[in-house]
């Protein structure tokens, strides 16, 4: 007779000891908390850079809140994949859903490449005023910037308002972005809200990003690949300055075409004053690359600006330096921020170039 087989048991390990607790002692020093020092990492600190997501938020309310806003911005996307800017960028209900949308992360990665040239710009800068009746002697920076709006728009803010300067930018695109610079002017010119229960001390430190007096903005709705040379000299003006092309060029290239764009750098050449300089900053890689020829081979946009700047002639009377290059710079946002919406980091490559002329 076969019995039923008796299910099998695994012995338990045994339990470990018990500890037993001993009495506290005094508690452990507490261990000092190291700020980062964020000039050397050439960023603005998270309280001055929440300050221009709270200019965002504020300016672009309406717009963040709105039922209609997913659906918006997936049309606008959808043309942004398509490299189809001229219809991405014509539309001012499309322009404000862009700055709502990817403008504040463009503001913050832009103001630390300013901070992380600011030596090249220093150079610059116009000698203080010597307005004995000032209370803060400021210099003035000038720049000039190629496409895109509110993100340098709030950058050059920024970094003005940090470096106590005076600035004074102009804005060239040829998408209508008057009303939203006209927004974004007069909220950095103004305090930022406060509850109606705000303390007093929140009440008497509240101050606009900057003075009245500190920026002055011009904005051009043109093409700037249909300017000819004096043209393009009226813009760029006499002085030193700096122009710069943010996620810009590449667009030039797709939209205008190689000649087109190439003839707009030799000509900048040619108009801006001795000492001035050119930053490009773009996305890295393949996502900035333009086809050639027949065949549609696909060259680097940095391999095509190379080769346009810096292998000019002396019979130009002038010539290029290539003062800082990166092939890839991640730019990231620090997790105590906060926005309505998610905001992504951002990866770019930058170039900047110096005009030399010959006297």
């Amino acid at each position: 007779m076969t019995g039923k087989k008796l299910p099998s048991f695994k012995k338990s390990a045994p339990l470990p000891p018990r500890k037993v607790q001993k009495p506290p002692g005094p508690a452990p020093p507490p261990v000092p908390v190291v700020e980062p020092d964020y000039a050397a990492l050439n960023l603005q600190h998270p309280a001055d850079q929440q300050v221009l997501l709270d200019i965002f938020s504020d300016a672009f309310a309406r717009v963040l809140f709105a039922d209609g806003f997913p659906a918006l911005l997936q049309e606008l996307k959808q043309a942004l994949f398509n490299r189809d800017f001229a219809a991405a960028f014509g539309r001012e209900d499309f322009l404000e859903a862009y700055a709502a949308r990817w403008s504040p992360t463009r503001a913050l990665g832009y103001g630390a490449v300013f901070l992380g040239i600011r030596a090249h710009l220093k150079k610059l800068v116009d000698a203080p005023s010597k307005d004995a009746a000032a209370a803060s002697p400021r210099g003035t920076l000038r720049m000039v910037c190629v496409g895109g709006c509110a993100a340098e728009h709030l950058a050059f803010a920024s970094y003005v308002q940090s470096q106590n300067l005076t600035g004074h930018l102009t804005l060239v695109d040829s998408g209508p972005w008057s009303s939203i610079n006209a927004l974004l002017e007069a909220k950095t010119t103004s305090p930022p809200p406060l509850s109606a229960y705000a303390s007093a001390t929140a009440k008497a430190t509240n101050h606009a990003l900057l003075t009245a007096d500190q920026l002055a903005l011009t904005h051009t709705q043109q093409d700037i690949l249909a300017l000819e040379a004096p043209a393009l000299a009226e813009v760029v003006g006499a002085r030193p300055v700096i122009v710069t092309l943010m996620f810009t060029l590449n667009e030039l290239y797709t939209r205008g075409g190689i000649a087109k764009t190439t003839k707009l750098l030799k000509n900048l050449g040619e108009v801006l004053v001795d000492g001035s300089l050119v930053l490009v900053v773009d996305s890295p890689g393949s996502y900035s690359e333009t086809a050639l020829g027949k065949e549609k081979k696909r060259y680097p946009m940095q391999w095509l600006l190379d080769h346009t700047l810096l292998e000019t002639t002396e019979k130009q009377g002038y010539s290029w330096d290539k003062l800082e290059s990166d092939e890839s710079v991640w730019f990231r946002l620090p997790d105590v921020l906060n926005y309505p919406i998610p905001l992504e980091n951002m990866r770019y490559q930058l170039h900047l170039y110096r005009l030399e002329k010959a006297p």
